[in-house]
C-alpha cells in the first residue's frame, strides 16, 4: 500500500457502525438476518471494510462476494452511517451500489470484476481472500433464488437436486424399503430404521450442505453431500444469480 492507502485503511479499520448505547448493533442485526455466528459475522464485516477499501483503490470496478454484499446492503439502510460517516467523513467520496441490468454480457462483466478483485486483494493485503467468505466464481454466480421467510412460522427443508448417483442410491433405498415392508417380521425394524435414518440425515445435512445464508458458521459448501450424497446437492449454493451481481465504485468513479 502507498502512504495514502494506508491512511485510508486505518480509517476504515477504526470505522464504527453504531452509536453509543445501541443494543441491536449492526453486527447483531447482520448475524440475525443471515443466520450467521457472531465470529463469522465479525469476519464478514472485516471483509466488507476491505471491499470498501478496494473500491477506492482499484483501477476498475469490483464486485463483492455474497456475504460481503449482505453487509453492504444492510449498511445502505443505515443512511446516516453510510452516506455521512462512511462516504463523506471517511472516504471523502460517494460510493454507489450498482446492480446489474441483466443478460449474458452483464454477467460476464461482473464475473470479470469479481475475478480481478481477488488479484488486487492479494496485492494490497498480501493474502488471498478467505474462501468461506469469498466464494469461487461458480458458486458466486450460480443460479439461485432467495426469499424473505419467517423462521417463526416456517420450517426450512433442503430441496433435493439429484445427480445420477444420488438417483440410483435413492432408488435402491426405496426398493429395499419395499422388500422389508413385504416381510412381516421386517416391518417394525424398517420403520425404526427409517425414522432413525431421516433424523440422522437431517442433522448431517445441516452441517454438510451449508454456506452463505444457510450456514451458522458461514462455511463453504462440502461437495460430498449428506449421507452418500443422497439428499444434499453437491452444487447447492448460497449466492445471488448472475443477474443479481453488483459493483463497487472503481478507481475512476466515486464522484457525485
Amino acid at each position: 500500500m502507498t502512504t495514502v492507502e494506508k491512511q485510508l485503511w486505518d480509517k476504515l479499520e477504526r470505522f464504527g457502525f453504531d452509536s453509543k448505547g445501541t443494543q441491536l448493533t449492526f453486527a447483531r442485526r447482520l448475524a440475525r438476518e443471515n443466520g450467521w455466528s457472531t465470529g463469522y459475522t465479525g469476519r464478514v464485516i472485516e471483509e466488507y471494510k476491505k471491499f470498501i477499501f478496494l473500491c477506492c483503490v482499484s483501477p476498475t470496478q469490483v464486485t463483492p462476494s455474497d456475504p460481503v454484499d449482505q453487509a453492504w446492503h444492510l449498511h445502505l439502510t443505515y443512511t446516516r452511517s453510510y452516506w455521512d460517516d462512511l462516504c463523506d467523513n471517511t472516504l471523502s467520496r460517494k460510493l454507489h451500489h450498482n446492480p446489474t441490468r441483466g443478460g449474458n454480457s452483464e454477467r460476464e462483466k461482473f464475473v470479470g470484476y469479481y475475478t480481478s478483485l481477488k488479484d488486487i486483494y492479494l496485492e494490497k493485503f498480501g493474502a488471498t481472500p478467505p474462501t468461506d467468505i469469498w466464494q469461487g466464481n461458480n458458486e458466486r454466480f450460480s443460479e439461485i433464488s432467495f426469499r424473505r421467510v419467517s423462521l417463526d412460522r416456517y420450517w426450512l427443508v433442503p430441496k433435493p437436486r439429484r445427480s445420477l448417483r444420488q438417483g440410483v442410491l435413492q432408488t435402491l433405498l426405496i426398493a429395499g424399503a419395499l422388500v422389508c415392508v413385504q416381510a412381516e417380521t421386517g416391518a417394525i425394524f424398517f420403520i425404526v430404521f427409517l425414522v432413525g435414518f431421516i433424523i440422522a440425515l437431517a442433522f448431517r445435512n445441516n452441517n454438510k450442505c451449508k454456506g452463505g445464508k444457510n450456514s451458522a458458521d458461514g462455511g463453504s459448501i462440502d461437495s460430498s453431500g449428506g449421507f452418500f450424497g443422497l439428499f444434499c446437492d453437491p452444487e447447492c449454493s448460497s449466492d445471488s444469480g448472475g443477474d443479481s451481481g453488483c459493483s463497487g465504485c472503481g478507481g475512476g468513479c466515486g464522484g457525485d
